[in-house]
């Protein structure tokens, strides 16, 4: 089965096709010709990765999904939420990003966060949705290499190591996007 992922963050892409396995070949939006940047102006997760399936639907004619992923911070009532990925404005940094969530949680004893991740999926006239979550909490430096986004800051409940110290393999068998990417799978085996 050919399906295509509606993202430019080749990060992404590569957590997915490393999770996915051979079943199911990935396209990339490259891939299908598509240049533009899709819309992203949902005030949820759900909204943004459903926003994004619909747009390559339409104008590409392909069965595709897409996903938004936030990170929860308690101490920030939910921030970044739908916003970590421009969390800091434009144009849109992953060192400015960390950097601002750690000078807004330097006061801040409660470092309490998960990362939440929606995947829309648009087969046929028909739209499903999956999601996954993993709980963790904010560091207050930086540790690890690997990974993306928050990664470096971001310790997964009952792991002394940050999302950024883990192997690709670790990451995607505990994280919020290697749950929902298996609730796909398990779908997508049955169709």
């Amino acid at each position: 089965m050919k399906i295509c992922f509606a993202t430019n963050n080749k990060n992404k892409i590569r957590e997915v096709k490393a999770a996915l396995g051979k079943e199911i070949e990935i396209l990339s939006l490259e891939e299908i010709g598509c240049k533009e940047e899709l819309p992203e102006t949902g005030d949820t997760l759900e909204h943004n990765a459903f926003q994004k399936a619909q747009y390559v639907k339409e104008h590409f004619n392909v069965e595709c999904f897409a996903d938004d992923t936030g990170l929860e911070v308690d101490a920030l009532e939910g921030e970044p939420g739908v916003y970590s990925g421009r969390y800091a404005g434009e144009p849109r940094s992953d060192e400015r990003n960390i950097d601002l969530l750690l000078k807004k949680l330097e006061n801040s004893s409660i470092r309490k966060a998960r990362f939440k991740t929606v995947i829309a999926l648009l087969i046929g006239d028909d739209k499903y949705k999956f999601e996954g979550v993993a709980e963790g909490e904010i560091l207050k430096e930086r540790t690890g290499t690997g990974g993306f986004g928050y990664d470096p800051i971001f310790r997964p409940t009952g792991f002394s190591k940050s999302f950024a110290e883990l192997s690709l393999e670790k990451k995607n068998e505990i994280s919020h996007r290697g749950k929902a990417v298996r609730a796909l799978i398990d779908f997508l085996n049955q169709v």
